[in-house]
């Protein structure tokens, strides 16, 4: 069921999976986030902690400690394979737009 659910990925779970190959707390997530996209992708604490929730109960995270009430989660092999996935999806789609796109008319 998961791989269907999580089969494409929004930003804000392509990115919060990418940042947790480190092992990280809720807010750092955030911060990682922003750092990496510059910016352009924000995302909030109740979108976070869905999804951080979601992705637990689907064993594509699990929590590895807590610190001064901090959770602090990391990618799971199930996860890593989820996100490689969806990274080679996104490297085709780049692909077929370079080149039915970039090629001169």
């Amino acid at each position: 069921m998961a791989r269907e659910q999580f089969k494409t990925l929004t930003e804000p779970m392509y990115y919060i999976l990418l940042t947790l190959i480190e092992p990280q707390h809720g807010y750092s997530i955030m911060q990682e986030v922003d750092r990496r996209t510059d910016g352009r992708v924000k995302i909030g604490a109740g979108t976070l902690y869905n999804l951080l929730s979601r992705f637990e109960e689907e064993k594509i995270i699990a929590q590895v400690s807590e610190e001064n009430r901090r959770k602090v989660y990391t990618i799971t092999d199930k996860g890593l394979d989820i996100l490689k996935d969806e990274y080679h999806r996104l490297v085709q789609l780049v692909s077929d737009g370079r080149h039915h796109l970039e090629r001169g008319r």
